[in-house]
């Protein structure tokens, strides 16, 4: 009788053996085929984690981006607007010469206006302040000091309000002789200083300061002439 496969036997040939690992220079046992699927497993997840922050890190820029472009930035000052003219109105009872007080156009505000002391004691120099910002939305403060026998030097006070920068010019403006501080292109730190004026008429010293441009400078100036033209000789402090 002829021979036929066995029932139950294998099919096809011999099966096949396992593949040796190169690594190894054998063929992996059970345990090294699971820990290495387990461990490519790990590997597959703890990319897939990262690849995941990245991802979440990117729409987070994404979203930032979009709120940035998206939502109206309000570039105006919040800084509360002072209506300096009433201030310097009710400030003129206590100051001993005529109070500095600029009609300028609409666009220029105001956010402090005030009496204030430099140094202190018997010696102190009291100014009047008008913090103004500009049509161009810079800096320009104004600065009206009184001198008096007993007050400090104005030279000094002039010479601490400009940071103790050096004078580079003279110019007229509506009849009154101003000396020119223009430090806009220096690299030292000159605070509000970047430009100034500054110009004395009887007992009062004015010093203009700020970022503001030239014209706006100017303009500053010529609106204040009458009141330096009004100065008195003299001035008497209370202390």
């Amino acid at each position: 009788m002829a021979g036929g496969p066995m029932p139950g036997g294998p099919r096809g040939g011999r099966q096949k053996p396992p593949a040796v690992v190169a690594e190894l220079g054998r063929p992996e046992t059970h345990e090294e085929t699971t820990a290495r699927k387990a461990e490519n497993s790990r590997k597959y997840r703890a990319n897939k984690t990262i690849n995941n922050l990245w991802l979440s890190l990117i729409v987070c820029i994404a979203v930032v981006v979009v709120i940035v472009l998206l939502v109206p930035r309000d570039n105006t000052s919040h800084l509360q607007t002072v209506d300096y003219r009433s201030v310097a109105s009710s400030a003129q009872a206590a100051f001993p010469v005529p109070v500095a007080s600029p009609d300028l156009p609409s666009t220029y505000s105001a956010n402090a206006a005030e009496i204030r002391t430099s140094g202190s004691g018997s010696t102190a120099i009291p100014y009047w302040y008008i913090g103004l910002t500009t049509p161009s939305g810079a800096y320009l403060g104004l600065e009206q000091a009184v001198s008096t026998a007993s007050t400090g030097n104005i030279d000094d006070w002039v010479a601490q309000q400009v940071h103790n920068t050096a004078a580079i010019d003279v110019t007229t403006i509506d009849g009154i002789q101003w000396t020119v501080y223009d430090n806009r292109q220096t690299a030292n730190d000159v605070g509000n200083a970047s430009y100034a004026l500054t110009t004395q008429s009887g007992a009062s010293t004015y010093v203009l300061l700020g970022t503001a441009t030239t014209e706006e400078f100017d303009q500053v100036a010529s609106a204040i002439s009458t009141n330096i033209q009004a100065q008195p000789a003299t001035a008497e402090v209370s202390q």
